[in-house]
Order: structure tokens, then C-alpha cells, then sequence
């Protein structure tokens, strides 16, 4: 379980905030970099995008030695704005985006696991 240790992360993006939505929340962009390295991918996504909705993300080593699904159910989604949801291990995590000239800022905080490092995790 966890101990509500919270990391966050930030990514600022020279894109307008309705693609960057769209990217970040269409499973056919999401298999295309939801992966934390280049040995990793994500060869499916499934996303029901709204409150109750539920995800799953099929994570993959490229080896094939490491496989697992990442999901969870959506709390809130205001489009544009934020999504916050639950993951299966009941962790919570909270995804904003702002528009900022010409820039969209994605800041991302969760609850850190106690398997990896803080540094891992971010």
C-alpha cells in the first residue's frame, strides 16, 4: 500500500491545450508514449474518458520478459481542464492542464507506491 508520500511532475508543451488534450486521452496517441523508457511500450489503451468510466493501459518491455496493465477509474474530467482518478491499488492521482501563451502546462501529482524510488516513480 502506500504511505500518501505525493510526487509531482510537470510538462510544459508548445502545442494548443486541445490537441495536447487530445493526445494525452485518445488511446490511439496514448500507445504512441505512455511509456516511462524506450524499452518499454504500450501496446493497448483502452479509455472510457468520464466520471466512473474506467482505463487500462497494456504495459510491455519490448524483450517481452515484463508485461502488466495499469488502470483505474476516472473520478472527475472537466475537459481541458482536469482529470482525477483512482487506480486499482486505490492510489489517487490529479492531471491539470493550463493554457499559458503559447504553451499548455500538464502538472501531474500522485501517490507514490512503496515498490520503486521516489526518482523511478517521477
Amino acid at each position: 500500500m502506500t504511505d500518501k508520500t505525493k510526487i509531482t511532475v510537470e510538462a510544459k508543451i508548445e502545442v494548443p491545450i486541445e490537441k495536447v488534450w487530445e493526445c494525452f486521452t485518445k488511446p490511439e496517441h496514448i500507445v504512441n508514449w505512455n511509456f516511462a523508457s524506450d524499452d518499454w511500450c504500450c501496446p493497448t489503451a483502452m479509455n472510457d474518458l468520464k466520471a466512473g468510466g474506467k482505463f487500462s493501459w497494456n504495459m510491455k518491455a519490448k524483450d517481452g520478459k515484463m508485461g502488466f496493465y495499469f488502470g483505474g477509474v476516472y473520478d472527475e474530467v472537466i475537459e481541458h481542464q482536469k482529470i482525477k482518478y483512482t487506480l486499482g491499488d486505490k492510489r489517487e492521482v490529479e492531471i491539470t492542464f493550463n493554457s499559458e501563451n503559447n504553451f499548455t502546462i500538464i502538472t501531474e501529482t500522485f501517490e507514490a507506491e512503496n515498490v520503486f524510488s521516489i526518482e523511478q516513480q517521477r
